[in-house]
């Protein structure tokens, strides 16, 4: 097999405190293929956004990458990289499109422009041939009456337009790799389905993995190929879409699978799980998900579950499958 595309290998990420650095990424492995589309998923607060930022290099102050952390992308470890080779990275082989479109958009500068100054920054070209680009870089996207829309401001556009000129932005250089954090957000779910097929159908024209941070099952069943489930800081289980949605192994993700609305249960209570997710420098010793954990024993409160092979295509650390599997 060829190596991945992207590999990170111990991540972890610390900010300052004031009892000394808490960790809020801890020792995460994360491998994605080319063409391959990896979804990140677990409540808010477990390190999702805080991992995307980390293979950008975008972890805002205080915030520190540690040492023993490798971030491998295309051969190249990105944490070694000078700045200015950083910078070229971002945008021109990593594109990510970020939660909140209406931040991440300057809002005193036409959209085209911000589309516009992406292109040059990377490619070099002239001001005409950036503007004709992003004009058809808005088609792609299905903005309507593109030659227009590229002289708009973002507070004349809706949530859907901005998140369009948003992926145009991040997939103007054409990527090998695209990071989507929570990319339909506040959408409503007709906007939230085109927004999803238009990354899907441009990951698949231009073979671009992608790396898809959401809390949404729906979501991860359209769109995903693999599913690595995250919870205080550190991944839980990890397979293939299909197997781990059908068969979760990890008590966390199968408490998550629960809590999902479905037609067959109304009118029933929607089941919860207790508790919830511990703040950074709090993290329960051994399995940090034995307190909500409704099958914890001894093990789970002494020791730190390793990695348990289920399946070729399956993995969870957790104690109870690791019991299963010996027995």
């Amino acid at each position: 097999m060829s190596a991945p595309l992207l590999e990170i290998d111990r991540l972890a990420v610390s900010f300052r405190a004031e009892r000394g650095r808490v960790h809020v990424v801890d020792r995460v492995q994360l491998a994605l293929a080319a063409g391959e589309t990896l979804a990140l998923v677990g409540e808010s607060g477990c390190g999702k956004s805080i991992t995307a930022l980390a293979i950008m290099r975008l972890v805002p102050r205080p915030g520190l990458i540690e040492a023993e952390s490798r971030i491998c992308f295309a051969g190249r470890d990105l944490l070694s990289l000078p700045v200015a080779e950083m910078r070229n990275v971002r945008g021109g082989k990593i594109g990510m499109i970020f939660q909140e479109p209406m931040t991440s958009l300057n809002p005193v500068t036409r959209v085209g422009a911000q589309v516009e100054e992406a292109i040059r920054l990377h490619a070099k070209v002239p001001a005409g041939e950036a503007r004709r680009r992003t004009v058809e870089l808005f088609q792609t996207v299905g903005i309507p009456d593109s030659g227009i829309r590229v002289d708009a401001y973002p507070h004349q556009l809706s949530g859907g337009l901005k998140q369009r000129v948003m992926i145009a932005m991040a997939m103007a250089m054409q990527p090998r790799l695209l990071i989507c954090d929570e990319p339909t957000t506040a959408l409503d779910a007709t906007i939230r389905a085109q927004i999803l097929e238009l990354i899907r159908n441009m990951a698949t024209t231009t073979g671009a993995a992608v790396l898809l941070i959401t809390h949404d099952f729906g979501v991860v069943n359209a769109v995903a190929d693999r599913v690595a489930v995250m919870y205080a800081g550190q991944i839980v289980e990890e397979g293939a879409r299909e197997e781990l949605l059908s068969r979760p192994r990890h008590p966390y993700t199968q408490g998550l699978l629960r809590s999902i609305p479905r037609p067959e249960a109304r009118g029933n209570r929607l089941e919860e799980i207790k508790g919830v997710v511990p703040r950074p420098g709090q993290w329960p010793q051994a399995c940090r998900f034995h307190p909500r954990c409704p099958h914890a024993f001894d093990r789970c409160r002494s020791e730190t579950p390793a990695r348990t092979v289920v399946s070729p295509t399956q993995a969870a650390w957790c104690h109870l499958v690791d019991e299963e599997a010996r027995a």
